[in-house]
């Protein structure tokens, strides 16, 4: 079920009434939750619920034996049983095809005609997501940073809660299981702005990502034709909009769904396009991600407590398994790869260079740091490396004049939509859309969010699921 659907509405309305009926307990309520979580997710694949249920047994069940064993070798044991289980569904259902494929193309390499039959398997949506949050809480039951979930309610819930079960945020046993030991009520302020944040969030996904940019991304990154340069920049930077609206559409969402229900999850963007270097990135672009992979690899892999080459090899890898959990292709492990050795390189400057950043360098910084960026984005974008190629060295002017498929009125567009999302970023760097809504007369408020929805019920998108479903 998709947040941009008719249907979700209907979805929507009838959780939060059954939620503040009167008439249901606190663990009714709970129940009542779960159910709808397991419906939300179902409505896809109803077969693949089974792993959900899998996943949720298997580490209550060694959250509980990690709660209680004393001794090593046993509770090694099933911290080992969760990390097989969980990566073992990923390794399987999201890698399967793309380890079959390459193991056939190395066979051939090395001289035997091998052929493998593609298992066509089905990539169970959002299996990256929870499978990093369920294992979060073994993890962190292991290491005794957290107390176990009271009930297996509890616990379930956690797993499968709706609005971010998806696409995230990745929220950690910590922050959100403790949330459902007592009634959440949503006050009015924060009913009114859970409903706004779903607004702003349908807002950049309907009316920016698919009606604005993916139209033009796609034409560009679908063209067969070596491109100009102007094309494949501009299709690019279309590229790099949809995506953050895209995703972080996803987030303002279940962010708002969930406030609605009294349940605060975190934060996930903080305009990232305006980060300056790519620490400042990371710590702003996918934070539930950049966060887990920090605590759950970066740091155990020794982080920078072991001297600098054992603190550059940790950071590459984690950018290269960060950049291989996004999808089964060299391309993604290629973006990942980029984004590694941008972070060395900052590393190397910064030991050697000492910037004091103010407005006028900063911006510069800035606007350095997302053209590299988009860079990175090319690779994960292209589905070939051919595609890639010839998208690179079309705009970095490597390419003799190549073929035009946007026009005039497709450039500007993306020129526009790119240069406001860079100034608002900017202009937001340091401080939160709440803050600014709190200072905002509340009759331009008003208005501002009747435009918004007006927008969204106008606009011309095609209903197309959310990029991140497919990771």
């Amino acid at each position: 079920m998709l947040f941009n659907s008719l249907s979700f509405v209907v979805f929507l309305t009838l959780v939060l009434v059954l939620y503040y009926m009167k008439l249901f307990n606190w663990t009714n309520k709970k129940r009542m939750l779960l159910l709808a979580s397991y419906v939300f997710y179902g409505l896809w694949n109803p077969p693949l619920v089974v792993l959900l249920w899998i996943s949720t047994v298997v580490d209550w069940t060694a959250g509980k034996k990690l709660a209680i064993l004393e001794d090593k070798r046993k509770r090694k044991f099933w911290l080992l049983l969760s990390m097989f289980v969980n990566l073992g569904f990923l390794a399987f259902f999201k890698y399967g095809d793309f380890l079959l494929e390459n193991f056939t193309s190395l066979m051939n390499v090395i001289g035997f005609d091998y052929e493998a039959r593609p298992m066509d398997i089905i990539l169970p949506m959002g299996i990256s997501f929870y499978t990093f949050q369920t294992m979060s809480y073994t993890i962190d039951m292991y290491y005794k940073r957290i107390e176990p979930a009271r009930t297996f309610l509890d616990f379930a819930l956690y797993v499968t809660f709706f609005p971010q079960l998806v696409a995230g945020p990745i929220v950690r046993a910590k922050e959100l299981i403790t949330q459902f030991y007592n009634e959440k009520r949503a006050t009015a302020n924060e009913f009114i702005w859970g409903l706004f944040l779903l607004t702003i969030g349908l807002f950049q996904k309907v009316v920016l990502a698919d009606t604005l940019l993916s139209g033009r991304a796609d034409d560009v990154f679908g063209s067969k034709d070596i491109l100009n340069s102007l094309d494949a920049w501009t299709g690019t930077l279309a590229f790099s909009g949809q995506i953050f609206f895209d995703f972080a559409g996803y987030s303002t969402c279940a962010i708002g769904i969930a406030l609605t229900l009294g349940i605060r999850l975190p934060d996930n963007f903080h305009y990232p396009y305006a980060a300056i270097g790519f620490s400042d990135l990371w710590r702003r672009w996918h934070i539930s991600l950049s966060s887990w992979l920090r605590d759950y690899l970066y740091i155990p892999l020794g982080g920078n407590r072991h001297g600098i080459t054992r603190m550059y090899v940790a950071l590459m890898l984690t950018m290269l398994l960060g950049g291989l959990w996004h999808g089964a292709a060299w391309t993604f492990v290629i973006w990942g790869a980029l984004h590694g050795i941008y972070l060395v390189i900052e590393r190397m400057l910064r030991s050697k260079i000492k910037i004091r950043i103010n407005a006028w360098n900063g911006i510069i910084l800035a606007l350095l740091t997302y053209t590299c960026v988009n860079i990175t984005w090319v690779f994960f974008r292209a589905r070939e490396f051919s595609t890639a190629k010839n998208m690179i060295w079309s705009m970095f002017f490597l390419n003799e004049e190549g073929e035009k498929v946007l026009y005039m009125f497709d450039i500007v567009t993306v020129l526009i939509v790119i240069t406001g999302l860079f100034i608002c970023h900017w202009l937001m760097r340091n401080t939160s859309m709440k803050e600014v809504a709190q200072r905002t007369n509340q009759w331009v408020f008003g208005v501002f969010w009747a435009i918004l929805f007006f927008l969204i019920v106008i606009s011309q998108g095609s209903g197309e699921q959310f990029i991140y479903f497919q990771f």
